[in-house]
């Protein structure tokens, strides 16, 4: 989502509804954003571990972000296993002798 705020769209997070800027066209990924962090809040909550909902929100972000920077290291890590079996493979390209396979 853009900083560009668009219009006004209203959603809802554990009954609460929010209206929220949002730039044309881009309704549907804030449907689905919202519809996935009230999932995860209602997790946490009904986990039974937490209470009030701005302490469900705060753990909530703690968890999404955690995740996220799990993907972003993970990523990382095949982006460069990727680009290493590509420098062996012209590595070794590049070391054959002319006229073998």
């Amino acid at each position: 989502m853009s900083n560009d705020a668009g219009h006004k769209v209203a959603i809802k997070i554990m009954d609460k509804e929010y209206l929220i800027g949002c730039p044309e066209g881009s309704e549907a990924e804030l449907f689905v954003s919202a519809d996935y962090l009230d999932k995860k809040m209602r997790e946490i909550r009904d986990a039974g571990k937490v209470l009030g909902l701005e302490r469900v929100a705060v753990m909530t972000a703690l968890n999404l972000s955690h995740e996220l920077l799990q993907n972003k290291a993970q990523q990382q890590e095949n982006l460069e296993e990727r680009i290493m079996k590509l420098s062996q493979k012209i590595d070794s390209s590049l070391i054959k002798p002319k006229g073998t396979p």
